[in-house]
């Protein structure tokens, strides 16, 4: 039972990985490209580490081997540094995109314009 779940989180994972390939080829302009890698990405990495750890515990409680322990400890820790770094990275991406002069492709109301001009909403 353990193994279906795991598969389950692994295909999961794929399929999010994939959408956000996807969104790199389909999707017009930098912004939503890149809000659908990262989107993407990140719950597709936060899937593999459900199934790493739920491995890893099911593991642990067999053999009772530590290192099961140590890899589901730092299948966490990597979870938690992207989770804090992709999206900061994205936004850097986007403001420096924006701040260059790409502007959005179908966008009617640029906010962020309307920010840096000191227009009122």
């Amino acid at each position: 039972m353990i193994e279906i779940i795991i598969y389950a989180f692994l295909a999961v994972s794929v399929t999010f990985n994939i959408l956000g390939s996807l969104s790199l080829h389909r999707f017009p302009d930098v912004y939503t490209r890149l809000h659908g890698a990262t989107k993407c990405t990140t719950f597709g990495t936060i899937f593999v580490v459900f199934a790493v750890v739920l491995h890893s515990i099911w593991q642990l409680r067999e053999t009772n081997n530590p290192k099961y322990l140590q890899m589901a400890l730092h299948s966490i820790v990597a979870l938690i540094a992207l989770m804090l770094t992709n999206p900061t990275g994205a936004h850097a991406i986007a403001k420096a995109a924006h701040l260059s002069g790409y502007k959005p492709a179908k966008a009617v109301i640029d906010a962020y314009e309307r920010k840096i001009r000191g227009e009122a909403q």
